[in-house]
């Protein structure tokens, strides 16, 4: 298996994780231009900001919590050269899930869907630890 083909999701989840960064900053921007919110009532951090921001904000902050243990596994992986056709399954899957809680913290944000969506993504992030883990432990182990 090719190093590159784990490559292509982490760049999804990069553009996933911008991609929220500019929808949440086009739409702060517009609502500071038209005054609609005031600079005082946002910064210091307050609950200032509309419900369709802050369900873009808290998205994109989202993406600093669970897929920060993707990136680092993804480039120890790749660092290592350990990348097999289970990590890009798995990494896929992993990003999928994410655009898909993404997509539903941005739209119905159903707790009862969203939820269950995060959840399966951790738990497929922690196969893929697991993976890596029993790969490399086994690849250091002396004979």
């Amino acid at each position: 298996m090719s190093q590159v083909a784990l490559v292509y999701p982490l760049l999804v989840q990069v553009a996933l994780t911008f991609g929220l960064l500019f929808w949440m900053a086009k739409g702060r921007t517009s609502l500071l231009a038209n005054d609609q919110v005031r600079p005082e009532q946002i910064a210091l951090g307050q609950p200032g900001w509309p419900q369709r921001e802050t369900q873009i904000a808290n998205s994109f902050r989202n993406q600093f919590e669970a897929p920060v243990l993707f990136y680092v596994l993804v480039l120890l992986v790749l660092h290592l050269r350990m990348s097999d056709v289970v990590h890009v399954v798995l990494a896929w899957a992993f990003v999928l899930l994410r655009i898909a809680h993404a997509y539903i913290h941005t739209t119905s944000n159903d707790v009862r869907v969203r939820g269950p969506t995060y959840g399966i993504g951790v738990f497929v992030l922690l196969i893929m630890w697991v993976w890596f883990a029993i790969r490399f432990l086994m690849a250091s182990a002396p004979i």
